[in-house]
């Protein structure tokens, strides 16, 4: 049930970035499928273990890999980077153009 639920997630930005022609809302559909993805990514990854990989007296169990949690860190502040240079583009293009819809700017940057 989770995973339908992440796919949905996912399915509805990437949906949201092709459909939608407002480039602030295609840029909240990117952000909408990148926590889509990395949701998913952390679901897989717990499934491994439920210890944490420190000192304790539980021996042989599985532990859970610290790895991913790194790689979703990261991940997280590369998105939100990525999404804060799209927003300063699309201010940049709001000086120029009186919407922000891509096909007007398209029609209004075509020679």
């Amino acid at each position: 049930m989770l995973e339908a639920c992440i796919f949905a997630t996912i399915l509805c930005g990437f949906f949201g970035i092709i459909l939608k022609k407002n480039l602030v809302m295609k840029i909240i559909s990117m952000d909408v499928m990148s926590t889509g993805v990395i949701a998913y990514y952390v679901l897989i990854a717990s499934r491994d273990g439920l210890f944490t990989p420190i000192f304790s007296e539980v021996k042989n169990v599985a532990y859970s890999d610290p790895v991913p949690q790194a790689v979703i860190l990261t991940a997280i502040v590369i998105g939100f980077s990525i999404q804060a240079l799209m927003l300063v583009g699309v201010m940049k293009l709001a000086r120029d153009n009186p919407t922000l819809e891509s096909n007007e700017i398209e029609k209004n940057n075509t020679p």
